[in-house]
């Protein structure tokens, strides 16, 4: 991928290193996560037999998979920055023996996307990165047919649920004590950039989408197979070890104890679960 192919640079260096490389080293505790939020997603999107796919921000590629199971007479494109979540992707999809998936290693924002190509484009939390979100769904709606479908999943932040702000007090906490000093970019840009619904209808307004629909969605989240092993992995993903770079260690392994004291009544034999809420937005390119 050139460098005229990137416009988001900073999140290109991000999901091609330790990000990057942590999402696809835990692929399937990734998956547990959030596939909670596949059947709402995917539901949303109706995709039909013959449908063409476009899964944005596909990462290890679990969208796209089942996307194109539901459209065996079509295909399904997965689009993502990250190389090593690409490869994990191919993997998994020539495991299963999927054979009309394809994944591309591209910015979004500015990819060559074929014109009037996709029937529905879907995104499972991989849209919320663009630097100019404007510019981002305008290149994505001119790869829709008219008339074609938006359907993605975005976090709530704040507002994802009650269970998360009690048990991620501690680190939230240390997170505020080291915020950036100018963080006016951050909620523009990031994985809360869209948790203001009306961001969100302004954007794809912007973007010329019509019909564009929010819903709160709930659903159970699995971080870990018990209380230690969910903090562990809460407090090694790429924005908290980010920024929480300049912490002082023990300060962290303070806040890690007290997460995982929070966590222990969500321990079950399926792991450790807590809901969350998140969007389901919906959208349409115009037919005209």
């Amino acid at each position: 991928m050139s460098g005229t192919d990137i416009v988001n640079t900073e999140q290109a260096e991000a999901w091609n290193g330790y990000e990057g490389v942590h999402w696809a080293e835990n692929r399937d505790r990734y998956d547990a996560m959030n596939s909670g939020f596949n059947e709402p997603l995917l539901t949303a999107a109706a995709i039909g037999e013959g449908d063409h796919v476009l899964d944005l921000g596909c990462g290890n590629g679990q969208i796209t998979r089942l996307a194109a199971r539901r459209a065996p007479r079509g295909r399904a494109v997965g689009v993502d920055l990250s190389a090593p979540m690409l490869a994990q992707a191919r993997a998994a999809a020539a495991s299963d023996a999927i054979a009309n998936v394809t994944f591309e290693q591209g910015d979004a924002q500015v990819h060559p996307f074929p014109r009037n190509t996709f029937d529905v484009a879907v995104s499972r939390f991989g849209i919320m990165f663009f630097a100019d979100p404007v510019a981002a769904f305008t290149n994505i709606g001119s790869a829709l047919r008219p008339g074609g479908r938006l359907a993605f999943i975005c976090l709530r932040g704040a507002d994802a649920g009650e269970d998360f702000a009690r048990v991620l007090r501690p680190l939230y906490a240390l997170l505020g004590e080291h915020a950036p000093e100018d963080d006016s970019g951050d909620r523009q840009q990031g994985p809360g950039s869209f948790a203001d619904p009306d961001r969100i209808h302004e954007v794809l307004s912007g973007a010329g989408f019509t019909d564009v629909t929010h819903e709160a969605v709930t659903a159970p989240m699995v971080f870990g197979r018990d209380a230690a092993d969910a903090a562990r992995f809460i407090f090694a993903m790429g924005p908290m070890r980010y920024n929480l770079r300049h912490a002082d260690p023990r300060a962290v392994d303070q806040a890690r104890e007290e997460v995982t004291v929070n966590l222990e009544p969500y321990e079950g034999p399926g792991g450790v679960r807590l809901d969350g809420s998140h969007w389901l937005v919906t959208a349409s390119r115009p037919r005209g």
